[in-house]
């Protein structure tokens, strides 16, 4: 792999986002700041604990997951789509770059956002309740998994988007009411029984659990559950690319 064009790529897309700082980093931290204070206000008053830890705690890895999701799919998205929507991508594909350098750049800028913002609303976290970290370890490895798979997920969308406002289309309409329902603000356990065996067919809820359990040593699933639902969607991801870059499928405006 020629880590040249990787590196130009991915320092094009972190300077996009250095020169678009308050929507690309601060808008997010605002808006989950928000989530954080209303749902910690408005509920926190009614549900005191959950598994031993207080309300406020317990949803912040939900809120930094749904944020994850979100951002990843939205940065990846946005950086592909761009290129084919102002022709420069035209550019991308005559240079000699491979595809797989392609992807890196892309994905690999993503990803890195959503890791800082993961983390800065992690520490912002920390000012409104007191956190601790059970398994700093798999904290991390679950922060860059999910970043890296959700990135790819993005770029996918990013070349079968043909305007702005399919870009929009999956986080929104998908990704979104998904992880609201998947566990984030509240324990499954809470569900009646048919609703438990409902919302586990959701499988960010997988992604939201093993997350949580990082933190705070609960969740639930089990943590296999977890890490195989990460992979399947990281194998999932990596497969439609290369089946996109092999067939060419809207690589052109």
């Amino acid at each position: 792999m020629n880590l040249y064009p990787v590196r130009a790529i991915y320092m094009a897309e972190m300077a996009r986002t250095r020169r678009t700082l308050l929507q690309s980093v601060v808008s997010p931290v605002i808006s989950t700041s928000l989530y954080f204070v209303v749902f910690g206000a408005a509920i926190g008053s009614r549900i005191t604990e959950i598994g031993g830890v207080s309300y406020g705690a317990f949803i912040v890895p939900g809120l930094i997951m749904l944020m994850l999701l979100t951002q990843s799919v939205s940065n990846a998205s946005f950086g592909i789509f761009f290129p084919k929507f102002s022709g420069s991508i035209y550019e991308i594909l005559s240079a000699p770059i491979s595809y797989l350098e392609i992807v890196v750049g892309y994905v690999g800028a993503a990803a890195s956002k959503s890791i800082l913002l993961g983390l800065i609303i992690l520490g912002t976290s920390s000012f409104f309740v007191p956190l601790e970290i059970a398994h700093p370890f798999w904290m991390l490895t679950f922060l860059v998994l999910t970043a890296v798979t959700f990135s790819l997920l993005g770029f996918i969308i990013g070349i079968w988007a043909d305007g702005f406002d399919k870009l929009q289309l999956v986080p929104l309409l998908v990704i979104t009411p998904l992880t609201f329902l998947g566990g984030s603000f509240y324990s499954i356990d809470m569900l009646p029984p048919f609703w438990q065996s409902v919302t586990l067919a959701n499988p960010v809820v997988y992604l939201v659990s093993g997350f949580r359990w990082s933190f705070y040593g609960i969740s639930d699933v089990s943590l296999g559950a977890s890490v195989a639902m990460i992979l399947l969607f990281l194998a999932a991801s990596l497969a439609t690319i290369a089946w996109i870059f092999r067939t060419g499928y809207r690589l052109k405006p």
